[in-house]
């Protein structure tokens, strides 16, 4: 099943036309709405891309005018759409929702996604060369709760096999996603097991007790032990690495593997018992003006991936996950334009106290010097 290795990232799972009102309120009163375009994986593709990385994002539409939208939005920027399949029986999915934050009761969101092509990926009709073909396979919650078929195919890729490449995967617990599904009322137990057989998991601490009962970061852990890299995010208050070192005792040894990437995991007994410690690291989030919540941890997502496959240091991965969330933090969709490579460097190597006293509103990655803002 070993593909080529072609490319650094490869990001697999659907995304959809989005349309974003003109006007705050509830969906029944906006008069019309602004195309864009929305999806977890598709989100990470665009940043990565746009952060100067090679990536390709793997997914089916359908053959209308929403699919041709789509797939030019996110080759735009910069990402390898070429392995993206047209499904001439099934439409591309679309959604709508309200201006307001998510994490209120004013947020509305409204899917036309069931029976969507994406929602028809399956082992059989995607080409393992096509998601084998990176050094790091991301992956998340979402795509498992599209349908039973997209539920084998994530097992399937979340097995660890020799020679697989790095799985990144982001729970991205969303109940209502799995109303319905044979697999569960909310999936929790189906995101626990796959998460189990990524390389690398991202999972927000909120989404981990609502999912699993877990509270705190080392609950999590522990519930856990098979990803060489946890990452737990705080919201606001900042986000926790754990990490196996990936020159410690049992580290593998594979062409296949980005700098400061590893995988598989070889640092656990058939057991579970851990063979190599971990290490540790928090840091705290920015300060943000906040336009709109979403896309952020899809932002953070391609943040720390884009620090780990440069080789930079734990705090660096967590400090350019938090930039790249800023970058989406301050625009009204899913996507903020991410601060140059260079200046995104300079404010990750400040010092604690002036990281702490950064403050970051819209269209601050349009500046190159921008002076620290402090209270």
């Amino acid at each position: 099943m070993t593909g080529a290795v072609d490319t650094d990232v490869v990001c697999l799972g659907e995304s959809m036309v989005t349309f974003l009102p003109t006007r705050p309120g509830p969906l029944r009163d906006v008069p019309s709405f602004d195309r864009t375009i929305g999806g977890a994986e598709s989100n990470v593709a665009c940043a990565l891309a746009a952060a100067g990385h090679r990536v390709r994002w793997v997914s089916r539409v359908g053959a209308d005018g929403f699919g041709d939208h789509l797939v030019d939005a996110v080759a735009a920027y910069g990402v390898d759409t070429s392995r993206v399949r047209r499904d001439p029986d099934r439409p591309t999915g679309i959604y709508f929702r309200t201006a307001t934050d998510r994490a209120t009761d004013a947020h509305e969101v409204v899917y036309y996604r069931a029976g969507s092509a994406a929602s028809a990926m399956s082992p059989g009709n995607m080409a393992p060369g096509d998601l084998w073909s990176g050094a790091v396979l991301h992956l998340s919650g979402i795509t498992a709760a599209l349908s039973d078929d997209c539920l084998a195919l994530m097992r399937e890729l979340t097995t660890r096999t020799p020679g697989r490449p790095l799985v990144s995967f982001d729970v991205n617990h969303r109940p209502g996603l799995w109303r319905g599904s044979s697999a569960g009322s909310s999936g929790a137990r189906v995101l626990l097991d796959l998460a189990r057989g990524a390389d690398l998991v991202f999972v927000g601490e909120d989404e981990a007790a609502e999912a699993w009962d877990l509270h705190g970061p080392a609950a999590i852990r522990a519930a856990l032990p098979e990803p060489r890299t946890l990452v737990v995010k705080h919201g606001g208050a900042g986000a926790t690495l754990y990490t196996r070192e990936p020159d410690g005792p049992g580290a593998p040894d594979s062409t296949r593997e980005p700098d400061g990437l590893r995988a598989p995991d070889s640092t656990r007994e058939p057991d579970g018992t851990a063979t190599a410690p971990d290490l540790v690291v928090s840091v705290p989030s920015l300060r943000v003006d906040v336009v709109a919540h979403v896309g952020a941890g899809d932002a953070f997502a391609a943040g720390f991936l884009s620090a780990a496959l440069r080789g930079l240091p734990p705090v660096a991965r967590l400090r350019h996950g938090h930039l790249m969330a800023a970058a989406a933090l301050t625009v009204p969709g899913d996507l903020g334009a991410p601060p140059s490579r260079a200046y995104a460097d300079r404010l990750a190597d400040l010092d604690d106290g002036a990281w702490g006293r950064l403050r970051l509103g819209p269209g601050w990655t349009e500046a190159t010097e921008q002076e620290v803002r402090t209270p």
